[in-house]
């Protein structure tokens, strides 16, 4: 019996994998200033059998103005979802996008976040698809529905939680967007720059090699464990601006081996919509 994939998975393999009963392709491209833009390309072209997957509408809930750019969607109904696409608890499933894993990732927390835990992310994404020769469709799906029974891990932490213990021993809050954002600099996406007291920044990009793949497992516990510096992973929160280029973090540490840390969904998004909460500025 072949071992469940949980991290990652080769271009190479998926062709050969591409029909195997039970296994779930799911397309998860997206562009933050072009909500539509997931879908047109999934139009033009994707994976064969692949199912399309929005990141506004289906892996994100709907939003306040006070719970951030990408709220949990409900669990209930995001169950619902993946079982309409196929998904059930023995699935083998793999998401992908053409962002580097950016906002696949997003599904492989939320999949891990329902209890399941055999879902990897293409490894280099469509791009990597494309040069390894894989085939393309313009076919839609038609899927065959099943049940997807949930069972929800505690993997999230609430802005409570981070406020309660920012700057503390008891948790290291990594901030996985790109530098500038975070000393508070050129912040075109939420409407106040800076990031949560206390945080530290690891761009989920430097996860990458210049190939757009993971670097290795070896390497990346090499970086984190010099990042978490002693702590133990469990003690680990992620943030980013909206709770998604933080799964891209979290997967890293899980293929380094690194397993435990949690995600704060609400992010800088949801932190900086209450003025009376702090923000610090700079390194």
């Amino acid at each position: 019996m072949t071992e469940p994939l949980r991290t990652l998975i080769t271009p190479e393999r998926l062709i050969h994998q591409l029909q195997a009963p039970g296994w779930v392709v799911v397309d998860c491209r997206h562009d933050l200033g072009n909500p539509d833009f997931g879908r047109a390309a999934y139009t033009k072209g994707h994976i064969p059998c692949a199912h399309f997957l929005h990141m506004d509408d289906e892996l994100s809930g709907p939003r306040t103005g006070k719970n951030g750019r990408h709220p949990l969607p409900d669990p209930v109904a995001l169950a619902q979802r993946l079982g309409e696409i196929g998904i059930n608890r023995d699935s083998q499933v793999v998401a992908y996008d053409d962002g580097g894993g950016m906002y696949a990732a997003r599904l492989w927390w939320l999949l891990n976040w329902l209890g399941h835990r055999n879902v990897a992310v293409l490894d280099g994404g469509f791009q990597a698809w494309c040069s390894a020769n894989g085939l393309l469709s313009q076919k839609e799906v038609t899927p065959t529905a099943t049940r997807f029974d949930a069972e929800l891990r505690p993997l999230a932490v609430d802005a409570s939680y981070v406020d309660s213990h920012k700057g503390g021993d008891a948790m290291l809050l990594i901030d996985a967007r790109s530098p500038d954002r975070f000393r508070g600099e050129n912040e075109t996406i939420d409407p106040v720059g800076g990031h949560i007291p206390g945080a530290i920044n690891r761009f989920f990009k430097d996860n990458l090699g210049p190939d757009g793949r993971f670097k290795s497992a070896e390497q990346l516990r090499r970086e984190f464990t010099s990042l978490v510096a002693g702590r133990d992973p469990q003690q680990v929160v992620h943030q980013c601006g909206s709770g998604v280029t933080a799964c891209h973090n979290l997967l890293a540490m899980e293929i380094a081996g690194l397993s435990g840390g949690r995600l704060y969904p609400g992010s800088w998004s949801e932190w900086c919509a209450d003025a009376g909460r702090a923000i610090a500025t700079g390194t």
